[in-house]
């Protein structure tokens, strides 16, 4: 039996995000498909014995049930003690980032991608207001990793993997990364971290690849 079971699909960036973790870190884990897609997370079944809040992914480890991608990545550094923090002040600056990433960035491209790439809705006010805010936020990114290798220093923490949890779906974000040549670099660090794979190799899909 594997070490942690984590409930996902390979649509949500931020089961992407716990699921790198786990990988990068070589722990014996177990995808659990959820299907969103067909409502399973707004069932009384998963909220009542999964997960209340009616998201992915979640984290089972042992007796231990986590939700919230930033709480699963806290937890997982704490025990593997890779990708956390080394001191107090690094503590704040990941949780700044983190934070930074579920109000601004990740908050922004992922429910604008939903709305496109899912739910189709085409372009609406909603989907121009959206797109502002989440190249705002990119230019916030970008001009921060100007000045540095990694989101904090010069190595990667869970602050990375947080921040970077959609930055690789590629065209179904609809909005062109290319321009912020500073982002574009971060991911291919990130890519080089010795394990990373693909979301879409990492957990089960619910559609059919196009």
């Amino acid at each position: 039996m594997k070490d942690f079971k984590l409930y996902c699909f390979g649509e949500s960036g931020n089961a992407y995000k716990a699921a790198l973790m786990l990988e990068l870190c070589r722990l014996e884990w177990q995808p659990v498909f959820v299907d969103f897609f067909n409502g399973e997370t707004r069932s009384p079944a998963y909220r009542g014995e999964i997960n209340e809040m009616g998201e992915a992914p979640v984290l089972e480890h042992g007796e231990v049930k986590l939700t919230q991608s930033g709480v699963i990545l806290d937890y997982l550094a704490e025990i593997t003690r890779k990708f956390g923090p080394k001191s107090d002040a690094e503590r704040r600056e990941v949780w700044r980032w983190i934070l930074f990433d579920n109000h601004k960035f990740t908050a922004n491209l992922a429910t604008l991608r939903f709305l496109i790439q899912f739910a189709k809705t085409g372009e609406t006010p909603v989907t121009e207001f959206l797109r502002a805010r989440a190249t705002t936020a990119l230019k916030v990114t970008d001009a921060h990793l100007a000045t540095t290798p990694f989101m904090v220093g010069k190595r990667a923490t869970i602050a990375d993997l947080s921040m970077a949890g959609y930055m690789f779906y590629g065209d179904e974000l609809t909005v062109p990364l290319e321009p912020h040549v500073n982002v574009m670099k971060w991911l291919d660090r990130i890519r080089s971290l010795p394990g990373w794979k693909h979301p879409y190799d990492l957990m089960p899909r619910s559609k059919p690849a196009a």
